[in-house]
């Protein structure tokens, strides 16, 4: 049977056997990608997937079933999953569904142009993304990887409330990973862009990135240990908050997972940051005209000047706490509601990034940072990373650094940033809803081997 008429059976089965209200949400996607070494096709996949979640009321508890089919039998399995499902939770807040809103704002999430690019194209772009980049210097040893991938995205929610809300996102982007040597020594860096405009993706741009840091990292030794002044480049900063976005959660914070629960209405951080999270966001496909609940998205400083002033909701959590939805609720077809951010990042100021340098004056330039998954502790805050960068000396770039790592508190670290950048980057991984311009922090632990030179520890500002 086609979707609507699966709907239409779906909800009036439920309705039968006791359901009080229910939703389904409609998911699918197609995705393609391609890799080159040495100019020949190493990776080809293009894949397409379908789902639908089914949630309802039973009982007063919200029960929830997926199917990757659409015949009579699905019907009755997702009734009966949905059913026992809801029979088997035990707690006193239950979800309840969103009737629907006129005034929805449709952000731009994707462009018809992308679909019009074809297989044979994108080969073609990561052939050229290779040569750039091995073009790019003499040193230029390899490109261990390079690729091109693109995604088209749909989603519709409908329940018996009257809610009735879709849409659609797509984007591109390239990946490189490249290697550079000169004699014994050898050094490696990434470039990468995901975006809405085939125009947009520089692919000379992103093979210079990546030629450079792998050139710049053939230099690279480590530094002796201390306490110093940091400046963390945008990527490395917005994977730093992407770490620890789930403490913005109210979900995590009502479970008493995140210390900064009941901290609405005090600094959290210095005056100089402010944390957005921006659904609207014009160009990104992590935009969203509404939540995973229907709920109409809207922009949203979670961080004003230092202030906390909202944690992330969804709708049981706002009930719960008293406040308004925030319209950050998410899920996938098959998982239950959860809470997530849009487009989540620090907010620029008008400060270049050299400027941030010149008033480091001496310390380090991160660029990059490893090993979040082991090395920290999203409850307590803590991390101890390994990362590569530059030295700072006089406020200028000086020699490239490796083999370091750097420790210190998320939480500490908002209120220790003293500066904050114009430049502001989305991402690692690539396509990521996590962002941040260059971030000047008093001082960080560093624990270096000892070789090396180290600048001058940091007095203060």
């Amino acid at each position: 049977m086609d979707r609507q008429e699966f709907i239409r059976a779906l909800f009036a089965r439920a309705k039968e056997v006791g359901f009080e209200d229910c939703e389904v949400f409609l998911s699918e996607s197609e995705v393609f990608s391609t890799g080159v070494f040495k100019g020949e096709i190493i990776d080809y996949s293009a894949s397409s997937g379908f789902g639908l979640g089914f949630r309802g009321l039973f009982g007063g508890r919200m029960g929830y079933a997926s199917t990757q089919v659409l015949d009579a039998a699905a019907v009755e399995q997702l009734v009966r999953g949905a059913m026992e499902n809801a029979q088997m939770i035990d707690e006193d807040d239950p979800e309840e569904l969103y009737p629907g809103s006129p005034a929805i704002a449709m952000p731009r999430t994707g462009n018809p142009a992308l679909g019009e690019i074809t297989p044979a194209e994108k080969i073609e772009m990561a052939r050229e993304l290779e040569r750039r980049t091995l073009a790019r210097d003499p040193r230029m040893a390899q490109v261990d990887s390079c690729s091109v991938a693109s995604e088209d995205s749909r989603v519709r929610i409908v329940n018996t409330l009257g809610l009735d809300v879709s849409e659609s996102a797509n984007c591109i982007g390239a990946f490189v990973s490249a290697i550079a040597r000169d004699g014994d020594r050898a050094g490696t860096g990434t470039g990468y862009r995901f975006v809405l405009d085939r125009e947009a993706l520089d692919l000379g741009a992103i093979a210079a990135e990546a030629a450079d840091a792998a050139i710049a990292a053939l230099d690279a030794q480590s530094i002796p240990s201390g306490n110093m002044g940091v400046v963390f480049a945008p990527r490395p900063a917005a994977s730093l908050l992407s770490t620890f976005s789930g403490v913005f959660s109210a979900e995590a914070a009502q479970k008493g997972l995140s210390l900064l629960a009941g901290k609405e209405g005090t600094e959290v951080a210095a005056p100089c940051v402010t944390l957005v999270d921006d659904p609207h966001r014009d160009g990104s496909p992590s935009s969203a005209a509404f939540d995973g609940e229907g709920v109409p998205t809207r922009v949203k400083r979670v961080i004003d000047a230092g202030r906390l002033t909202t944690l992330l909701h969804n709708l049981k959590t706002a009930r719960k706490q008293g406040v308004e939805t925030t319209a950050n609720a998410a899920r996938s077809y098959s998982s239950t509601m959860g809470i997530s951010p849009s487009n989540f990042y620090f907010a620029p100021s008008d400060m270049a990034p050299e400027a941030l340098l010149e008033r480091l004056g001496d310390g380090l330039l991160i660029t990059e940072i490893a090993g979040l998954h082991a090395g920290a502790n999203a409850a307590s805050g803590d991390f101890s990373l390994s990362a590569k960068g530059f030295c700072v000396r006089g406020g200028k770039r000086a020699q490239a650094v490796n083999q370091i790592t750097v420790a210190g508190n998320f939480f500490a670290l908002l209120k220790s940033i003293l500066a904050v950048g114009s430049d502001l980057c989305f991402g690692p991984p690539a396509g990521s809803c996590y962002g941040s311009p260059s971030l000047l922090v008093s001082s960080l632990s560093i624990a270096g081997s000892g070789r090396g030179s180290a600048p001058a520890p940091r007095q203060g500002d």
